[in-house]
């Protein structure tokens, strides 16, 4: 016999059922009620199919055998030891013609010896549709206490089983008289049984099928009850994602989803509390640094007025006093750096920094903010005359100062500054030659007053050099990162878009939504972004943790 190869199995996550378990709750929750009703209708129509189909079986079974039994005993017992061929045949009619409908064989052995076959259809029903296993049971001799007496004195034993022979069932049962007499048998057509069996099963399938429907009405209403409250819970969770604090859901009844909404309006309540809490704290926190810069200013104008005079007169004082006066003068420059940048700072938290948009030759800018700051000796240009963009020019100064400025306190000269198109974007690069920046130090660079050492040594810079230029570059829609070099140094990248004419809309069209006027003024010029005095904002950056390098290297711009 050649085998039929099996069909390799379909993996559970490879099937239709990965679009079910993957998709909607309604989806899953309508197929888990069909399975369960389906379950549930298919084993109930299974067991009411058995019952009916033994019911009937066994009814129809009992009648014919029964019938066939008496018929049997009343006229078979009657006919003579060693019957003719013509009283088996009548026989055999007479039993035939009784109320269960069966065809009978008749068997026996006539005076001559031979066997004699009787029947009530000729060639309806021979001894070859006799299965050869009940033929055997009937013929098999037993002791007549075993069987059954029809009370002369002879016993009897019946056999019967189910056969199907060309898609119709059969019914055959045999028997035979013992101490002598003819053997019987009958054959009985299950069929109207079986066009019952299968109306039944017909019935079954339809009602199954309509429990399934139900089933699934069913659960889609279910679903529906539930999954209404778990839509409104999602919408009002992205309310509460795209900051509107105040959404609040509507508690109907007293079940789960009930204690679910009093629970998301408790937390939304909190969170909105906590945040507002917190957006004061940081208005007042803002407001104060403000209004302490915008108030040490006219103090500082007055003290910086001083020391220009001093240092003017530097060379008149006494070689004493002299060191203090330097002293004096160079601190008050670096405060005054530092309220600069307090007030940049500020003008970025509250949202009210603009971009003054110009055409830009980037090679002109860097070289023009390398020879205002002295530091064309000390930095290779590696820029393209020709590429231009559309930006700030104040603030692309303010970046190049910073970066350039710190490169060269940091990590020494020379250091190189490439510029490079890559698409829309432009990218500036500047690299020193130093040590590079400690790995624990690379993600806090850009921080606001970062130190690389925990007791926050004094240093030069203001601490907030980087994070103004980050500020500065993120407005321009840009982004600076910070690297070291596999040959060695530290690299800052500077990747901005060549036309930030579309970030800046978007930015006057936010800060008019939050109610801030949409004008764009040019701000007053954060320290670095012209002439030599500008040096400070370069320099105050937060790469620590650095040595100082030499400046000697004459520049190719």
């Amino acid at each position: 016999m050649t085998s039929v190869p099996r069909r390799p199995r379909k993996a559970w996550g490879r099937g239709p059922f990965t679009v079910l378990r993957f998709t909607s709750l309604r989806l899953r929750l309508v197929f888990v009620f069909a399975l369960v009703a389906l379950t549930a209708a298919v084993s109930a129509s299974g067991i009411a199919y058995w019952l009916n189909r033994e019911a009937v079986l066994t009814r129809t079974q009992d009648a014919a055998l029964g019938d066939f039994k008496e018929a049997m005993q009343d006229r078979v017992a009657s006919l003579p030891r060693e019957p003719t061929k013509d009283e088996l045949d009548r026989a055999a009619r007479t039993m035939a013609h009784g109320s269960q409908g069966y065809s009978v064989l008749l068997i026996g052995e006539n005076p001559d010896g031979r066997t004699v076959v009787g029947t009530s259809e000729l060639d309806a029903f021979t001894l070859d549709d006799v299965p050869r296993s009940l033929r055997k049971a009937v013929d098999e001799p037993a002791p007549a206490k075993s069987g059954k007496s029809d009370g002369s004195g002879d016993a009897y034993r019946l056999f019967w089983l189910r056969d199907v022979e060309g898609g119709t069932p059969y019914l055959i049962g045999g028997t035979r008289v013992m101490g002598g007499g003819p053997t019987g048998y009958m054959l009985k057509s299950l069929e109207p049984e079986a066009k019952d069996l299968n109306s039944l099963a017909w019935s079954l399938g339809i009602a199954t099928a309509l429990a399934l429907i139900g089933a699934a009405l069913l659960a889609q209403a279910a679903a529906t009850t539930v999954l209404k409250p778990v839509h409104r819970l999602g919408v009002a969770a992205r309310r509460l994602g795209e900051g509107k604090l105040d959404t609040r859901l509507r508690v109907s009844g007293t079940d789960e989803l009930a204690e679910l909404a009093e629970t998301f309006n408790s937390a939304a309540a909190s969170l909105e509390k906590k945040v507002a809490d917190m957006s004061a704290r940081e208005e007042s926190s803002r407001r104060f640094v403000a209004d302490m810069s915008h108030e040490l200013r006219t103090p500082l104008t007055a003290i910086t007025a001083v020391t220009e005079v001093l240092e003017e007169e530097a060379d008149t004082l006494d070689p004493m006093i002299a060191p203090a006066v330097n002293l004096v003068v160079s601190e008050t420059r670096r405060l005054n750096d530092l309220v600069e940048n307090l007030m940049e700072v500020t003008r970025f938290d509250a949202g009210t920094a603009r971009l003054v948009l110009d055409d830009v030759d980037i090679a002109d800018q860097i070289t023009a903010c390398i020879d205002a700051r002295a530091w064309l000796d000390a930095v290779d240009l590696d820029a393209e005359r020709g590429i231009t963009a559309q930006l700030d020019p104040r603030r692309l100064d303010v970046v190049l100062a910073n970066l350039i400025g710190n490169a060269l306190k940091h990590g020494g000269s020379p250091v190189r500054v490439s510029v490079r198109e890559e698409g829309e974007d432009l990218v500036i690069s500047v690299r020193d030659h130093g040590p590079g920046i400690p790995e624990e130090v690379l993600p806090h660079v850009f921080d606001r007053f970062y130190k690389a050492s925990a007791s926050r040594p004094r240093s030069e810079g203001s601490g907030l050099g980087l994070s103004i230029a980050l500020e500065n570059a993120h407005i321009h829609g840009g982004e600076i990162t910070a690297a070291n070099s596999p040959e060695g140094g530290a690299v800052f990248t500077f990747r901005l878009p060549r036309d930030a004419s579309r970030v800046a809309e978007e930015n006057s069209a936010d800060q008019t939504t939050d109610g801030v006027p949409n004008t764009a003024t040019t701000t007053r010029s954060a320290p670095g972004s012209s002439g030599a005095g500008g040096g400070g904002t370069g320099g105050s950056g937060q790469h620590t943790g650095r040595h100082t390098g030499q400046q000697g290297k004459k520049a190719d711009g």
